[in-house]
């Protein structure tokens, strides 16, 4: 009964907007799921047109399962558990390097029920370590007249290791967006100014070492498949036998969708034209099926919640709940930019899912976690009267 009392009274306490829209975006990218994925469950892999919907649930049943027990564990206590799941991960991702090579990469471990993506479960552990690291550092990194260098140095080996192991795996589009939330939350960190000028100098000068030493060793940086992404990106109908036929695609299907759309189910580039279109592709058929003008309801939603995460953070009565906040933020934030930025042709195409609506167990449970960190950051900061300041 107290169990019950408990949860009633997490749940009082959570932002109701951030999950109001949530909760519709997951049940939007559920339906979106069934559609775009329709032609490729039934043709490509022989199974029934909601294989992908189910899957898609059970991921996001096993997030809210995490989620629940996120939601009931005060933060103070992620300095005992965040530690050892950072360890976790760190094993995972050496293990996924045994794994077989996938689309060029090696960032997935086979578990028979499901393909788990260490990297993309790894995201908001980093998240909750560096808050935490920064909390615990706080008053010495203020301090002016110290030296900081063994605790940002600290800082920065402990924020590497996982992006180090991601090269390895050769998946770019997840260090991009991993290397993003850290150079996000070190800019808000309470580092001094001065010494995040340092640092970033510092680390701009190690990636470009870390660049000539693969060059040397393989003798080259990125192969022939992912550069074509960047020297077609610009022109990709121009180049549509070259590596653009996908971003192409997608520019007719949100062309043949317009202003209103073709209706629901009745997308035609699903059909062979774009691959995978349940996948990094989803937008492109929701534009097609539901046309531009019904769209704008997916970036308003977005707004929203990244301005009740950022609102949650900024009223965070603790210091590790307010960099949670932010790195959740920047999380979202890169994996909308990136995704939809390939689709519309801005930045080079990569494959990384659109947040809720996206096909992709690994990514949603790491979704689902993260907001639910949010979310608790939220049930303490109104628990508590005492507020941080800055």
């Amino acid at each position: 009964m107290q169990t019950k009392t408990s949860l009633r009274k997490i749940i009082k306490d959570v932002d109701k907007p951030l999950l109001i829209v949530t909760i519709a975006f997951f049940v939007f990218g559920l339906l979106n799921i069934v559609t775009a994925s329709s032609r490729a469950a039934v043709v490509n892999y022989d199974v029934s047109i909601y294989y992908y919907f189910y899957r898609q649930l059970a991921f996001i049943g096993v997030g809210l399962i995490i989620s629940y027990f996120v939601l009931k564990i005060d933060t103070k206590y992620y300095k005992l558990i965040v530690p050892a799941l950072f360890l976790l991960a760190i094993v995972l991702n050496l293990w996924a390097l045994t794994s077989e090579e996938l689309a060029g990469s090696r960032n997935w471990i086979d578990l028979k029920l499901l393909k788990l993506q260490p990297s993309e479960i790894s995201k908001p552990i980093i998240i909750a370590l560096l808050a935490i690291l920064f909390e615990k550092y706080y008053r010495k990194l203020r301090t002016v007249n110290i030296a900081h260098y063994e605790m940002i140095g600290k800082l920065l080996f402990i924020s590497m290791i996982i992006p180090a192991i991601i090269i390895l795996q050769k998946d770019f589009g997840t260090l991009l967006i991993t290397l993003f939330i850290i150079f996000m939350m070190f800019l808000a960190s309470p580092i001094l100014r001065i010494d995040k000028l340092k640092t970033f100098l510092f680390m701009v000068g190690l990636l470009l070492f870390a660049l000539l030493v693969v060059f040397k060793v393989q003798g080259y940086i990125l192969n022939e498949a992912r550069m074509t992404r960047f020297t077609t990106f610009l022109d990709p109908c121009g180049n549509y036998e070259k590596g653009g036929y996908q971003v192409c695609n997608s520019y007719i299907a949100i062309n043949d969708g317009g202003l209103w759309g073709l209706g629901i189910g009745k997308s035609k580039q699903k059909y062979s034209y774009i691959p995978e279109p349940h996948t990094d592709s989803a937008f492109a058929i929701i534009a097609e099926e539901y046309g531009i003008y019904r769209t704008v309801f997916i970036f308003l939603g977005y707004i929203i919640i990244l301005q009740r995460i950022l609102l949650i953070s900024s009223t965070a009565s603790t210091l590790r709940g307010r960099y949670m906040c932010l790195g959740v933020a920047s999380y979202l934030f890169i994996h909308i930019f990136v995704n939809l930025g390939g689709m519309f042709g801005i930045i080079p195409l990569t494959g990384v899912p659109l947040p809720f609506l996206s096909y992709g167990g690994s990514f949603v449970i790491s979704l689902t976690a993260s907001l639910a960190i949010v979310q608790r950051v939220c049930v303490e900061s109104k628990n508590k009267k005492i507020k941080i300041t800055n």
